[in-house]
């Protein structure tokens, strides 16, 4: 039930981390990408693929660069992981009476 959720935080993770490249690197190809963080090219290439989708990054002739709306997914985003992260800590079952078997 719950490795689904955790291979879902794994590829936000990765995608965030091309997104992170980009924004710090830009223009950025995807050979470099994997270089640098250890990716196969083609998980590089389906996250620039998702990104690109969310009009966070564009491709140019140099390779990878940021969009006019990454900058407001940055801010957004801590605030929205934040709320991600109270939302699981409320799911957690703590302190729970003991099972029978």
């Amino acid at each position: 039930m719950i490795d689904r959720l955790e291979k879902e935080v794994d590829m936000l993770e990765r995608h965030l981390q091309v997104l992170r490249m980009v924004i710090e690197n830009e223009p950025i190809g995807i050979v470099k990408m994997s270089n640098e963080t250890g990716y196969p090219h083609h998980k590089v290439r389906y996250s620039l693929r998702v990104l690109e989708e969310e009009n966070l990054i564009e491709p140019s002739s140099q390779g990878a660069i940021t969009t006019e709306q990454t900058g407001e997914f940055v801010d957004d985003l801590d605030e929205k992981i934040d709320e991600i992260i109270e939302k699981l800590e409320g799911m957690k079952i703590e302190d729970a009476a003991e099972i029978e078997s």
